[in-house]
C-alpha cells in the first residue's frame, strides 16, 4: 500500500492558501495512487492562531474548509488536522476522510506546555478510551480515541506531544488494539539538533515499540513569526527507517510516497535520504526559509539592515543572501522573485539581493575604517545596496541640547553610558526612514548573548521589526560566519571574520571591545546554559563552571550574570519578534519567563561568594 505525508505552509486563519495547499497535496498524492496520505497538524486553521483557538466562530470556519476539502478526497483516505470545539471547549483534531466519507475524528492526548508551547491555554487533553458522537449537520460523526480501518490496514493517531510521551504514549494502548499503522500529525517546531532526536525517539522507536508502521509529518515554514517548522517527513516500520524527505522546502508543499508492506515487513520500499543533520547547514536553512516566509507573508517590499561591518549585522546580511540563493535554486530566479512580490526578472542571486536588501553604515568619529570596510566588501559582495553616512552631527546636537539643560558638560568618565546609548539611538530613526521610504522589514541585530546581560541599547541598535539572530549565542555566530565563509563561499567575510567584536562607541583610543565589557563570551554562554536552561542557582552554576578561571574571577562573571539579568528583563521584554533556533532562547513570549522587578538573586549571590 502506498503511504504518504505531505507537508503544507500554512498561514493562521488564510483559508484560501491554507486550503489550497492541502487540495493540491492531495491531488499530488491521488496522482502518485497513494492510499493513505497524513497531512500536519492543525493544517487546515495553521497552528500559531493562539487566543482565537478560544472563539467559536474560527472551529466552525475550519469545519467548512474541511467540507470542501473531503470533496477531493475521493479514492483516498486523507488526514487533515483542525481545532474542533465541544460544549465550550476546544480540542485539537485529526479528521480522517475515506472516499469523500467522513470517518471520524482523533483527539490529542497529551499537550506541549514547556518551552515554546502554551497549549492547554487553547486546548484540553482529550482522555483516552473516551468515544463521542458529533452532530454536524445531517451527519453524526465519531471522534475521540479511534482506530480506523482501511482496506484492511488497521490505522491510529499519536498527535504530536503525544509521540514525545515515552512510558505514557497513546501507542501502547494501539499496539495492543492491534494498528499495523500510526499516523502522527505535527508542528513540531524546529530547532537545531532537533530532527535527529524526533527520528530517533518518536518515529523508529515508536515502530519498533509498537509493532508497526510509523508516518510522522510536520508542517512547513514560518507560518506564524517566531517558530519555524522544517517540514519534516518520516517513515519507519518495526524499527527500520523507510524513507525522510529532504526539509527546509520553498514549495508550497511537498510529498513523500512510500510503498510499504504490511504482510512482509521486510519487503517495504526503502528510499534514500537527501536530508542533512549538520549543525550549521540545517540552521542556514531554517533561518533563510523564515526570512523568505516573513518578507512575503508580510506582504514587505524587502529588508533594511543598519550593518556595522560587525559580526551580527554581518551575520543578518548573509542569512538574506543565503535565502535568495537557496529560493532561486529550488524555485528559479523568474518563480522565487514572483514568490517574494518582486517583478519576475532572470537575474543573478546578486542582483536579486540587491532588489530585496539595503544596507546603511551608520559612522561615527568612535568607528573605526576596519568596521566601514568590513560592511562595504561584505555588502559588494553579496550584491546588497550600500549607504554611508556619518551622524555626529546629529549627535552632538543632541549632546549640547541636555549640556544646556542641565548646566554642565558630559564627560566619558562621569556619563559613559548616556555617550555610548545616544550614538546608538541616534542611528536609529534614520535607519527607521530608509525602512519605511522602502517598505521594508527592519532588521535588528541583537544576539542571544547580548540578550541575557541586555547588552543593547533600547530604542538603539534593538530598533527594528524582526531579530532574526536574537535566539543564537554570540559564539554561534563567529563560528557560522566563519564556516559561512568556508563552506558557502562567501569570502566577503573575510575582514569581518578578522575583526575583535566591539561596540565601537567609546573613543578609539579606549580600545572598547564587548568581552571586556562583560566577559568571554564562551564563559558567558556555559553560565547562560547553567543558570537559564538548566534553571540552577549561583552556587549551583559555580560548582559547574569552577574549572574555567580562578575562583574569584569566576565567582565575579557568575555574579555579573544574574545581576545583569535581573534588572534587564524589561529590555528582553521589547526584542522584536525572533526566530527560535536553538533549545533555549530569552524571549519571554516564547521561551523563558521572567519577572520584570525582582530580588536579583540578592541572597543567591551572597552565598555565591561565601562558596
Amino acid at each position: 500500500m502506498k503511504i504518504a505525508g505531505a507537508t503544507v505552509n500554512q498561514v493562521p486563519m488564510d483559508w484560501d492558501n491554507n486550503t489550497r495547499n492541502i487540495i493540491d497535496a492531495i491531488g499530488e498524492a491521488r496522482r502518485q495512487q497513494v492510499a493513505i496520505l497524513c497531512l500536519p497538524e492543525l493544517s487546515v486553521t495553521g497552528y500559531g492562531c493562539e487566543d482565537l483557538f478560544l472563539s467559536d466562530w474560527l472551529a466552525e470556519k475550519a469545519w467548512e474548509e474541511v467540507l470542501q476539502i473531503r470533496a477531493h478526497c475521493m479514492g483516498i483516505t486523507v488526514s487533515v488536522g483542525l481545532p474542533v470545539r465541544i460544549a465550550g471547549i476546544t480540542y485539537n483534531g485529526a479528521c480522517v476522510i475515506s472516499d469523500g466519507k467522513i470517518l471520524g475524528i482523533t483527539f490529542k492526548q497529551y499537550l506541549a506546555r514547556d518551552g515554546v508551547h502554551y497549549e492547554p491555554r487553547w486546548f484540553d487533553a482529550w482522555p483516552a478510551h473516551k468515544v463521542v458522537t458529533l452532530a454536524r449537520g445531517e451527519e453524526s460523526i465519531p471522534a475521540g480515541d479511534l482506530i480506523y480501518d482501511v482496506a484492511g490496514i488497521k490505522m491510529g493517531f499519536e498527535i504530536c506531544e503525544d509521540g514525545w510521551r515515552k512510558d505514557l504514549r497513546p501507542g501502547y494502548r494501539l499496539r495492543d488494539r492491534g494498528v499495523d499503522l500510526i499516523l502522527n500529525p505535527s508542528a513540531s517546531h524546529f530547532a537545531m539538533g532537533k530532527s535527529t532526536v524526533r527520528e530517533r525517539d518518536v518515529v523508529q522507536e515508536g515502530s519498533s515499540l509498537f509493532a508497526c508502521a510509523y508516518l510522522f509529518t510536520n508542517l512547513l515554514g514560518n507560518e506564524a513569526g517566531r517558530m519555524i517548522y522544517d517540514g519534516d517527513i518520516i517513515l519507519a516500520q518495526h524499527g527500520r527507517l523507510l524513507a525522510v524527505n529532504k526539509r527546509f522546502s520553498f514549495l508550497p508543499f511537498n510529498i513523500l510516497v512510500c510503498d510499504v508492506n504490511f504482510r512482509q515487513p521486510a519487503a517495504s520500499e526503502v528510499i534514500p535520504s537527501t536530508d542533512t543533520k549538520e549543525r550549521n547547514e540545517e540552521l542556514t536553512r531554517a533561518v533563510a526559509l523564515a526570512l523568505f516566509d516573513y518578507v512575503r507573508k508580510s506582504r514587505a517590499k524587502g529588508f533594511v539592515l543598519s550593518l556595522s561591518g560587525g559580526a551580527d549585522s554581518s551575520a543578518c546580511a548573509v542569512f538574506v543572501a543565503e535565502m535568495v540563493i537557496r529560493g532561486i535554486r529550488e524555485l528559479g530566479a523568474k518563480g522565487f522573485a514572483e514568490r517574494v512580490g518582486l517583478p519576475a526578472a532572470d537575474d543573478t542571486w546578486q542582483q536579486t539581493v540587491g532588489r530585496l536588501l539595503t544596507c546603511a553604515y551608520q559612522g561615527t568619529r568612535n568607528s573605526s575604517t576596519n568596521t566601514y570596510e568590513a560592511a562595504r566588501v561584505l555588502a559588494a559582495s553579496i550584491g546588497a545596496v550600500f549607504h554611508s553616512w556619518t551622524i555626529d552631527d546629529t549627535v552632538t546636537a543632541y549632546t549640547q541640547k541636555i549640556e544646556q539643560a542641565i548646566g554642565r558638560t558630559l564627560t566619558w568618565e562621569q556619563d559613559d553610558i548616556t555617550l555610548q546609548n545616544v550614538q546608538a539611538r541616534t542611528r536609529s530613526p534614520i535607519i527607521w526612514m530608509l525602512a519605511n521610504i522602502h517598505r521594508a522589514v527592519l532588521l535588528t541585530t541583537s544576539n542571544r548573548s547580548e540578550g541575557d546581560v541586555g547588552y543593547a541599547t533600547m530604542d538603539g541598535d534593538t530598533s527594528g521589526s524582526l531579530a532574526p539572530i536574537a535566539g543564537l549565542t554570540k559564539v554561534f555566530v563567529l563560528q557560522w560566519l566563519r564556516w559561512a565563509q568556508q563552506e558557502l563561499g562567501h569570502d566577503g567575510l573575510y575582514l569581518v571574520n578578522n575583526l575583535q567584536p566591539t561596540a565601537e562607541l567609546r573613543p578609539l583610543e579606549r580600545h572598547q571591545t564587548d568581552e571586556a565589557d562583560l566577559m568571554p563570551y564562551a564563559v558567558l554562554a556555559e553560565i547562560e546554559r547553567w543558570a537559564i536552561q538548566e534553571r540552577k542557582s549561583p552556587v549551583e552554576v559555580y560548582h559547574h563552571l569552577q574549572h574555567v578561571g580562578e575562583p574569584a574571577q569566576v565567582k565575579a562573571w557568575i555574579t555579573k550574570f544574574f545581576r545583569l539579568w535581573s534588572i534587564n528583563q524589561w529590555k528582553r521584554e521589547r526584542i522584536a519578534p525572533a526566530f527560535h533556533l536553538d533549545d533555549i532562547n530569552v524571549d519571554p513570549r516564547t521561551w523563558c519567563r521572567f519577572p520584570i522587578l525582582s530580588s536579583g538573586f540578592a541572597r543567591e549571590l551572597q552565598a555565591l561568594e561565601r562558596a
